[in-house]
Parts: C-alpha cells; sequence; structure tokens
C-alpha cells in the first residue's frame, strides 16, 4: 500500500478534516476574534454558481463564530489561505518535499499534482515558508557540545572570458553567493545567506547562535584566526594540506566533515533539483535543507512527523503575489 492512499490524499472533505486535527487539536478557534466558544459548523454550503461549476462548489470544513459572527475555515491566517489549489494537494506536495532529500522541483510538481507550473511555484514556495524556523532561537551547543562552522559558494559559473584563468578554473567568486552554516554535531543546523566570507559577516552570526561554552571547530580559513577566543575552545583542519581530520588522545576528532556533509547534500539539491534559483529566494530553500536536517531519520523523525511538522510551521506564516501597486508581499 501507497501512503498516499490514505483518504486525506485524495478527498478534500479528509483533507480538512486531517488538517483541523492537525491545527485544532483541542478543538475549532475563530482566527478573527480568538474565541474558541459557540463555533457553529455550516455543513452544506456551496459557492456561487458559474459556467464550471452551475450548481456552485461545496464550502468543506466551513464554520461560524457566534462571538464576531464571522465565517472561517481552518485554512484561513495560514499558507493555505486562498489558494485555488485543492486541499489534499497540498498534502501531497508537503508529503513529496517532506520525504525527497534533496528536494522537489516546481515542474515535478506541476507534473505530479497536474497542476498549472505557476500554481506549482507558488505552492513550493509558501511551503518551505513553512519550513522556515521564526523568532529568536536559543544559541546551539553548549558545555560538552562541538559545532562546526563553515562557508560555501553557491551560483552559476561565470561566462565571461575574464573570468576564466586558464588551468585554474575561476579567479575569483564575487558573482556567486556565500553560504554559511553552524552546525551541532549529532543535532540541528543553521544557514545564512552572508553577504561574503569575511570577519565582519561570519563571525558576529556564530557569536549570536553559539554558547560560549561550545568546543569550536573550522576549518584554516584567515577569518576565524583568533576569532573564536571566547568559545571553550578553537580547533582548526588544514585542507591546503590534505588534513581532513586530527585525533588527539583524549579528545574528540578534530574535524568539519559534519558541516562539509550538509553542503554536500545542499548543494546536490541546488544543482541538480533547482537549478535557476534566483539569490531574491535563496533563503527560503535554506530554510528547506535546515528543516530536512533538523528532522531527519537519524533524530527519529520520520516522514509522517516530518510532514506535521511542516503544517503546523504553516500557521500564521500567510504568504501572496506581488501586488499591483508594487508593493512587496505579505
Amino acid at each position: 500500500m501507497s501512503v498516499f492512499t490514505k483518504k486525506h490524499f485524495h478527498d478534500e472533505e479528509a483533507a480538512f478534516t486531517e488538517l483541523e486535527e492537525i491545527l485544532w487539536p483541542e478543538g475549532p478557534i475563530c482566527p478573527h476574534c480568538g474565541s474558541y466558544v459557540r463555533i457553529y459548523a455550516l455543513n452544506g454550503v456551496r459557492t456561487k454558481p458559474s459556467k464550471k461549476n452551475p450548481e456552485g462548489v461545496v464550502r468543506h470544513g466551513l464554520k461560524k463564530c457566534g462571538q464576531c459572527r464571522k465565517q472561517f475555515t481552518v485554512r484561513v491566517g495560514t499558507v493555505f489561505e486562498d489558494s485555488h489549489a485543492p486541499l489534499y494537494k497540498w498534502f501531497q506536495a508537503i508529503h513529496l518535499l517532506a520525504s525527497s532529500k534533496k528536494g522537489v522541483s516546481s515542474h515535478q510538481l506541476h507534473r505530479i499534482l497536474e497542476v498549472q507550473y505557476n500554481t506549482a511555484w507558488f505552492m513550493s514556495h509558501r511551503i518551505r515558508e513553512a519550513m522556515r524556523e521564526g523568532g529568536l532561537l536559543p544559541p546551539m551547543g553548549g558545555e560538552g557540545e562541538i559545532v562546526e562552522v563553515d562557508e560555501t559558494i553557491y551560483g552559476r559559473a561565470s561566462t565571461h572570458p575574464k573570468g576564466r584563468s586558464e588551468g585554474k578554473g575561476f579567479r575569483n567568486s564575487m558573482h556567486k553567493n556565500v553560504i554559511l552554516s553552524v552546525v551541532e554535531r549529532g543535532g540541528s543546523v543553521r544557514s545564512y545567506h552572508v553577504a561574503g566570507s569575511t570577519v565582519n559577516e561570519v563571525v558576529p552570526v556564530v557569536e549570536a547562535n553559539v554558547a560560549k561554552e561550545t568546543a569550536m571547530m573550522t576549518d584554516k580559513a584567515q577569518l576565524y584566526r583568533d576569532r573564536l577566543a571566547g568559545f571553550a575552545s578553537h580547533d582548526r583542519v588544514d585542507h591546503s594540506k590534505n588534513e581532513y581530520v586530527r585525533y588527539e588522545e583524549g579528545r574528540p576528532a578534530i574535524h568539519t566533515n559534519t558541516v562539509e556533509g550538509y553542503f554536500g547534500v545542499f548543494k546536490r539539491g541546488m544543482r541538480g533539483t533547482y537549478q535557476h534559483c534566483k539569490e531574491k529566494h535563496l533563503h527560503r530553500y535554506l530554510a528547506e535543507f535546515d528543516f530536512r536536517y533538523n528532522n531527519r531519520s537519524k533524530l527519529g523523525v520520520e516522514d509522517k512527523e516530518r510532514a506535521t511538522k511542516m503544517i503546523v510551521g504553516a500557521k500564521g506564516k500567510r504568504l501572496t503575489y506581488r501586488r499591483t501597486n508594487g508593493a512587496n508581499p505579505v
């Protein structure tokens, strides 16, 4: 049996019931006034007739608040609000993104879900917004913990003749994006799109995200030299001398292989699955790969639980198209 044989993956009414159980575990709450008493279910209500649907479409999950007298469904206030795509297709898209290690392209969603490409693209970005961790996060690491820090570059190779050096590839990476990742061994990752691999860009991010009692490990990049002295310890490996791991008696292995492994998955996904990522959307893709890494099977989180966490994260994160007056989306 396939997971997609479950009713909420192909039945709209069952999809609303499933979403209500996830977002309203203690009963419906009015998104307009916050009341949870005197909430009435409006069954059999249909939309206005149209040429496509002369009898109208049933409005599944419709509720009415006895306090403010407004109607609503469980989709109000989430990334699903005002979407014309059926809710059960949202569940399919979420499960695909939750269970695919290197992501799922919008073109693939367009073909699988049988929706228009622009619909699939917007659905995928809304789901990535649901994956994003908002608010202030506690520091990573702590006493006895190890955190690895490294940065990488992502972007298309330059096609300009001056961008190449004979036999040595590209002279610089000024046209590319710099990704900084902070990984706790056996734990979570936090990735950031920074302006460059400089002390002023990298070190403040590390200091704001890692507890001072943590053992830090980096490579031999000059920007880390004498800059992480405030932590419990700071060990470095020299990749230029083919040193990738060092063992010292009575101490854990010194390496940055954990963060390098994260970069490997990220780049295989971005270069193979998401080939046309624009810089303004890069933070959403980072949120997607961070979310899957932080909720991976090794930490005891499987596909179903990962998808449920994504749905819970969809609450309070409304994302709209750019407005006609040029204002940014909200």
